[in-house]
């Protein structure tokens, strides 16, 4: 059986990309970025991004070493990038920018940045890519597919079900779980910042 399916790579897969992406210390920073939506298209839009996700993270599996090395990119420099796009979500959390969802278009933040780089962020990407890197057989190919599957439908679980909590917490404590995802956010952001300067330094270190 393990030459058609691997249970450990699985396994290994499954608990990796889950404890990166945490789905559920997604959920406040997800309910902040779709306050004021009604449920039903908060649910709507944790499946579109899910699903830009679960695209995000394909594609690195099946050409993620070929793309950065085709455009000469770096891990460092896809941290930094990410780092410096979770910065400007986070501001906008913080000062309130992002309290009229008017100004927002549901698409726009199903793609960024719930889809990416919230949850196929830098960190789940290279995590994807050194799995296929140390996979090469059928079994270990289709585990790493099935266990990248898996973990997405766990965020969507968390993520459809969280807008229960709005009819506990109503849009005021929405509007308190936005400031506290927005610090959370930046912190997240600087380590990303702090981690591509390292890999630079290492990487420029004889």
């Amino acid at each position: 059986m393990s030459q058609y399916f691997d249970a450990t790579v699985f396994g290994t897969v499954l608990v990796t990309l889950t404890v990166i992406m945490d789905p559920v210390g997604n959920v406040p920073l997800f309910l902040s970025l779709t306050a004021g939506r009604s449920n039903k298209k908060r649910r709507k839009l944790a499946g579109q991004a899910v699903l830009v996700s679960l695209a995000v993270i394909s594609v690195f599996a099946l050409l993620g070493q070929q793309i950065l090395n085709y455009l000469g990119i770096t891990i460092p420099a896809l941290q930094g990038a990410g780092g410096l796009l979770l910065t400007i979500v986070a501001l906008e959390l913080l000062t309130g920018k992002q309290d009229d969802p008017s100004e927002i278009d549901d698409v726009s933040v199903a793609l960024v940045p719930l889809g990416t780089p919230l949850l196929a962020g830098p960190g789940t990407i290279v995590a994807t890519i050194v799995f296929v890197q140390q996979h090469h057989t059928t079994g270990g190919r289709v585990a790493i597919g099935a266990g990248i599957v898996a973990v997405h439908l766990l965020v969507f679980l968390s993520l459809f079900f969280s807008v229960t909590i709005t009819k506990v917490i109503r849009e005021s404590g929405i509007v308190l779980l936005t400031r506290i995802a927005g610090l959370l956010l930046s912190a997240i952001a600087v380590q990303l910042l702090a981690n591509s300067v390292m890999g630079f330094i290492a990487a420029s270190t004889p």
